[in-house]
């Protein structure tokens, strides 16, 4: 899987989200991606060669490998991730409907060849592709409902990795009876303090991107909370601003006419 292509799409998409959210995507790339990737692999990487059972049995360890082990922890993880990232990619996909709608805006105003002509049209094309939009209205949304999926998800394949290994914890020795299994056959994981350590690792780096994703979101609840009153308190005072005028207007008639 290519991640910077992915860390490229993430960063677009990121440079219209809150500081938390960069925060996050920090988070997320440097503490889970960097260490899946640099020492997490070479960790599982002898996971099923060096899963030994004391039986000369066949099919005896393959069989009690799957059944400690129906997933293994880096492709857990990296379905955790890309699950985690998509929904940042709806952010990503609405602004470039926002840019495409106010660029065909811009050139349905003008003739295209008189736009592409003038030099601070061009310019103004040019910001019109970098700008940062505000998290208000569709994108507040839109953003809003991205928290929320990488939260489901997050708390999702937490729940899975904890209850199809039966804790965060790898064992030194399993126990086995499946057929092909002549009795009780115990089994021993290789390096399983080293594998506990980054099972833990991962958890913790997890729970942290979830802080950030709920501060992140009740953040963006306050502040809609608190544009919303702000906005009505706009529109009560320049209700009772018209009203007062209105009612001076209506004393100076009345003067006028006495």
């Amino acid at each position: 899987m290519s991640w910077p292509a992915l860390y490229t799409q993430l960063v677009g998409a990121n440079r219209h989200s809150t500081s938390l959210g960069k925060i996050w995507l920090s988070v997320l790339f440097i503490f889970r991606v960097m260490v899946l990737v640099v020492a997490a692999e070479s960790v599982w990487g002898d996971e099923q060669s060096d899963f030994t059972c004391n039986t000369l049995q066949p099919g005896c360890e393959n069989v009690c490998y799957d059944q400690f082990f129906p997933v293994s922890h880096i492709r857990l993880w990296c379905l955790q991730l890309v699950f985690v990232s998509t929904p940042t990619l709806l952010v990503a996909m609405y602004v470039a409907y926002r840019n495409h709608r106010d660029k065909r805006r811009l050139l349905q105003g003008s003739g295209r060849a008189s736009f592409l002509s003038n030099k601070g049209q061009e310019e103004e094309l040019e910001t019109l592709k970098k700008r940062r939009l505000p998290i208000a209205g569709a994108l507040w949304w839109t953003y809003a409902c991205s928290l929320v999926f990488r939260l489901l998800f997050e708390g999702g394949f937490m729940y899975a990795l904890y209850v199809v290994y039966d804790g965060f914890q790898m064992p030194r020795l399993v126990q086995c009876d499946q057929w092909p299994c002549p009795n009780l056959v115990d089994c021993f994981i290789s390096r399983p303090t080293e594998k506990t350590v980054f099972t833990v690792f991962m958890a913790t780096a997890s729970s942290i991107c979830m802080v950030l994703n709920m501060a992140e979101l009740a953040y963006l609840v306050a502040k809609a909370v608190t544009r919303s009153l702000c906005g009505q308190k706009e529109r009560k005072s320049s209700s009772k601003s018209s009203r007062e005028r209105t009612q001076n207007k209506t004393n100076q008639k009345l003067l006028v006419s006495t």
